[in-house]
């Protein structure tokens, strides 16, 4: 049986925080009734995190940087600006759910992050909202996380 879910970028710090929260889930299980660190309120919500975590470790591409050819894919700090309101926003293309640090997270299944995805610099894209309304957002610039995060902590 072949897989189709496909592969996520984890950076090495987001893929060390999934394996820590997977042990500590796997090592204190607890009761529906109680509460734990996490949030969880039933053993349900517990084994679905757990489910979650093991799926995204299993099909992590961990701390490869894509090639920093300026095209949008995961792994890559996108700045775009949406054409509306002239506004900008810079976010790391990849997974949710797996805490990249400081920096906001666009994944690549959402509406903007799909429409984003191969984009190069300059180029316009339109996605629709869950409301149907399209946006118009142009690339500014995309860089792979790794040097992003280089130019972040020598600032």
């Amino acid at each position: 049986m072949t897989s189709t879910t496909p592969r996520v970028w984890l950076s090495p710090q987001a893929h060390h925080r999934l394996r820590d929260e997977l042990a500590t889930l796997l090592a204190s299980p607890r009761s529906s009734e109680e509460n734990d660190d996490h949030g969880f309120t039933s053993r349900r919500d517990r084994e679905v995190r757990i489910r979650q975590i093991n799926d995204l470790l299993t099909h992590a591409i961990v701390g490869e940087d894509p090639p920093d050819d300026g095209v949008a894919e995961p792994g890559m700090v996108l700045t775009v600006r949406f054409d509306d309101t002239g506004e900008t926003e810079t976010f790391l293309l990849g997974a949710r759910g797996a805490e990249h640090g400081t920096i906001e997270v666009c994944s690549p299944d959402s509406p903007l992050g799909a429409a984003l995805n191969g984009a190069r610099q300059g180029e316009r894209r339109t996605y629709r909202t869950p409301s149907g309304a399209g946006v118009v957002v142009s690339l500014i610039g995309a860089v792979p996380y790794g040097r992003a995060h280089e130019v972040r902590r020598a600032q």
